[in-house]
Parts: structure tokens; C-alpha cells; sequence
């Protein structure tokens, strides 16, 4: 019984070490790929450098290969043809070396692009899919039943009025005068009591919500999907708003940061993208216009430039959408870094807008109940050190976490001057 346990243990250890190592064997095209070559390379055209799908048929030898990847500028050093066709093609743009990448992952590499398919065109038709139809809802009929059952109320009422006074009539009982309800006191003390409370509401609230702009969604000069790069590219928020982690700004990215992957993304080929009108947006035209303000010229893949070889350049007038008032102190790097707030906490579902918008109200009472709430990121944070009771506090089993209240995150000098 034992033996048979142990020898199946045994065969389990084996089968998962031997698929470990298989894993291990194979290297991973795509992420190699990704990680290193997708910011210069594209598999099916050009960008900063060649189109890699199939450019192995074009090395003279393998060998040339690996050693173009490992250090090509020691290969156009040498005088060596090719090499120096493909640098002066490409506006002579220096390839990066990468000595680390053994001949196994650039073979891996090369396998993937070689095997990358070009996206089919979108389908901009009006058209859905069968299986796709939109559910029929009925709210309509609904609504007319409701109100026919309304209208039968009043007409059931006002016939049970009718009988009424008919039987009083016959009784020799004498009916009472009906009163119209627009002269009865009853009917206008409520409806002025209604009117004085909503009169109340509308001014209070009013009053309360001076000066925020929750919901507010601007046009901006460039239609910037934060759907399509953070949500369905996975995109880091830090990538372009790198000040969130280091700074009080979060930092508005510079058309650079763009460039960095649009010099070889020059088309779209993902889901119409629509304004929260519904009007369909021409992501093309939208790179193009991205282009403009760059100064990038994609025909030449080059920067215009002028005579004294600045980059002609235009910067993006963005319209800032989140605005706190001027006596409120926020730091995006005490949030982020310190007490690692997800974006989304502050800013919503980000990565699922098309166009931003306003997601919080950014109130006080909405800011001062996030820091009762919400437990800060407390062990293993040097930040927190200093805090000894409650780190002592959490040893002992007396709590479980801290929130930024109980550290005076709701003192007034915390976030007003």
C-alpha cells in the first residue's frame, strides 16, 4: 500500500519537474518579443526599424543573425554590407544591443513574428451578429398598462362619486357640496408644504454642490480612449501619468510619451469608438492628428524639423477635467506610493472610458470618509514606522489595520493651508 503511494507521488514529482522544465525550454516568442522589440518593431511593416515577419530570409547567414542582435553596431562597424543597407535605410537609427538574448529566444522571436496574422479590417456596419440581437424589453407596454389602470381609477372614482350622491338623491339624504380640490385648505396646505420643502432641497443642495463638476466630461482636441489603451491594451496608468507615483501632479503626458508607440501604430483595427453622443470617431484621422501636434511625419518617419533642427512641435491643449480648489493641498504620490490607492478609487472605472470624466464628487465629506474608511497600505511601509503602537497593536492580534484617520489624515492642516 505504502509502495504504491510512494511510487505514485513519485511519478506526480516527476510529470510536474519535467513539465517545469519544459516550460523552461521553450522559450516565449510573444513576451520576449513584447518586452523587448514591440517599442522600435512591428511583425507585419515598418516603423523605427524593419517589419520582422520573414526579415530572418534576408540575413545572409543564421549566424549574422545572432550577432546583428547582439551587437549590431559592432556588425556595421565592420563594413559590413547589409548591415549598413538596413542602418542607412532606417535614417541610420541605432538598434539597441541585447547580449543577454540567448540564440534559443531570438529563434523564438523570430518564430512568433514569422507567424504573427494581420487583424481583420473592422466591421463598421450597422449590422449584429445573429446570436447578438439586443433584448427586446417590453417597459413600454408596461407603461401604458399603468397608466389605462390610472385612468380607470379616476373613472371608477368619479362613478362611485356619481352613485353616490344618485342614492342620496333617492334616500332624500341632501349631498354635501363638493369643494374643488384647487380650493380645498387641506389640498393647499400640502401642496405648499411640498413646495416649500423642495424649494428648500433645491436651494441647500444647490448651494452644497458650488463649485463641483462631478459627471463633467469635456470635448477634448484629441479623442483619447482610455478604454482602448488601459483597458484593452493594459496600458499602466504609470506609463503616461508617471507623476502619480513620484510627485504631487499626476503629469499630463507630452505627445513624446504618444510617439513612443505610435511612430509604428499608425492605424486602428480594434471596436468602433464612439463619443458619449454615439457619433462614430475616425481613430485614423485621430493619429493623424496626433501627428500634427508631434511634428512627426509618417511618410518619412522622421520629426520635421526646422532650420536650426528643433522638432516644429505643437502641444496638446488639453482640457484639465478634475479641479480642486485653490485652498486644498492633494498629493498624488502620498496616495499612490505611500498608501497605494488604486487610480480607479478616485477616478472610476478609468479603463473602461472612452472619454474621461468626472467619476467622484472630490467633496470634502467624500474625501474625509475615504480616510476613515480605508486602510492604508501600513506593514512593510517605512513611511508608516514611526507609528509603533499600532504596528505593536497589529502583533498582537488587537487590530487588523489603520486607517489615514486614526493618523490625523482628518485634520484641517492636513489638506488646507
Amino acid at each position: 500500500m505504502y509502495r504504491i503511494c510512494f511510487r505514485g507521488i513519485f511519478t506526480l514529482v516527476t510529470v510536474l519537474l519535467l513539465g517545469h522544465v519544459t516550460a523552461f525550454a521553450d522559450p516565449d516568442g510573444k513576451a520576449l518579443f513584447m518586452s523587448n522589440c514591440a517599442s522600435c518593431h512591428n511583425p507585419l511593416k515598418d516603423a523605427t526599424g524593419p517589419a520582422l515577419q520573414n526579415i530572418d530570409k534576408s540575413f545572409p547567414d543564421k549566424e549574422w543573425g545572432y550577432n546583428w542582435v547582439h551587437n549590431s553596431a559592432k556588425v556595421i562597424a565592420s563594413g559590413d554590407k547589409t548591415a549598413n543597407d538596413i542602418y542607412n535605410k532606417f535614417n541610420k537609427t541605432a538598434m539597441t544591443a541585447f547580449p543577454q538574448l540567448s540564440n534559443a529566444e531570438i529563434d523564438a522571436i523570430l518564430n512568433y513574428v514569422d507567424n504573427v496574422k494581420a487583424p481583420p479590417p473592422p466591421d463598421n456596419g450597422k449590422q449584429v451578429p445573429s446570436g447578438e440581437q439586443p433584448a427586446e424589453t417590453n417597459g413600454w407596454l408596461y407603461t401604458i398598462i399603468t397608466l389605462s389602470l390610472l385612468v380607470l381609477v379616476v373613472i371608477l372614482w368619479r362613478a362611485n362619486q356619481g352613485l353616490k350622491r344618485a342614492a342620496n338623491d333617492v334616500e332624500g339624504t341632501p349631498n354635501e357640496k363638493e369643494i374643488p380640490l384647487y380650493r380645498s385648505k387641506f389640498v393647499i396646505a400640502f401642496v405648499s408644504i411640498i413646495l416649500f420643502i423642495m424649494a428648500g432641497y433645491w436651494l441647500v443642495n444647490g448651494a452644497v454642490n458650488e463649485g463641483r463638476q462631478q459627471n463633467y466630461q469635456p470635448l477634448q482636441p484629441v479623442f483619447y480612449s482610455h478604454k482602448v489603451h488601459a483597458g484593452v491594451n493594459q496600458i499602466n496608468c504609470l506609463y503616461c501619468h508617471a507623476g502619480a507615483e513620484k510627485s504631487r501632479q499626476a503629469m499630463i503626458p507630452s505627445t513624446n510619451i504618444c510617439m513612443n508607440c505610435h511612430k509604428q501604430i499608425n492605424s486602428y483595427t480594434g471596436d468602433p469608438l464612439k463619443t458619449a453622443e454615439g457619433k462614430e470617431v475616425n481613430a485614423n484621422e485621430q493619429i493623424q492628428n496626433l501627428y500634427k501636434y508631434a511634428g512627426w511625419d509618417p511618410v518619412k518617419k522622421d520629426y520635421n524639423r526646422d532650420a536650426a533642427g528643433n522638432i516644429l512641435a505643437t502641444p496638446i491643449q488639453w482640457v484639465k477635467i478634475h479641479n480642486l480648489p485653490d485652498h486644498v493641498y492633494f498629493n498624488h504620490s502620498q496616495h499612490v506610493k505611500v498608501g497605494q490607492v488604486q487610480c480607479q478609487r478616485c477616478h472610476g472605472p478609468i479603463q473602461e472610458m472612452d472619454e474621461v470624466y468626472q467619476f467622484a464628487p472630490l467633496s470634502m465629506g467624500w474625501c474625509i470618509n475615504c480616510h476613515r474608511q480605508t486602510e492604508v497600505q501600513f506593514t512593510n511601509n517605512k513611511y508608516y514606522d514611526i507609528f509603533e503602537k499600532y504596528h505593536d497593536e497589529i502583533k498582537e492580534g488587537k487590530r487588523t489595520g489603520v486607517t489615514e484617520a486614526e493618523m490625523g489624515g482628518t485634520e484641517c492642516q492636513k489638506c488646507h493651508y
